[in-house]
């Protein structure tokens, strides 16, 4: 049965908070992939309940995705290699001076992305 009281208790916020800043954070780093990140973290997972374990798994993915284009704005590298057309119109906007225009761009992009892409999911099927 599905539980939707459980998926929006406290802790299961909070490990999915956990998960989006772990996300940034190895999407950030070039050559630590969404996937690779999604390795390390997943022994932590043994333990927790099966609600909790896919919160934090979903957050270090949707983070991931996001976090790399950081790497992509303000160093040429792409973080994940889904970041690597934001390479090519970030960077050049952040010796511009303006790498802040170009992550908050990159960050509501992928967040009006990943928010539209869920509601059609949950519509198709």
């Amino acid at each position: 049965m599905f539980d939707i009281v459980g998926i929006f208790a406290p802790a299961n916020i909070m490990f999915s908070c956990f998960g989006v800043i772990a996300g940034l954070t190895g999407g950030a780093i070039p050559g630590m992939t969404t996937t690779m990140t999604i390795a390390l973290f997943l022994p932590f997972t043994f333990g927790m309940t099966p609600i909790s374990s896919f919160a934090l798994l979903l957050g270090i993915y949707v983070g991931g995705q996001a976090g790399g284009s950081i790497a992509a704005i303000l160093i040429n590298t792409p973080g994940t290699p889904s970041s690597s057309a934001t390479m090519l119109d970030g960077y050049p906007m952040a010796q511009q001076g303006r790498a802040i225009e170009a992550l908050s761009a990159a960050m509501v992009s992928s967040f009006v992305g990943g928010v539209l892409s869920c509601f059609f999911l949950i519509f198709m099927a």
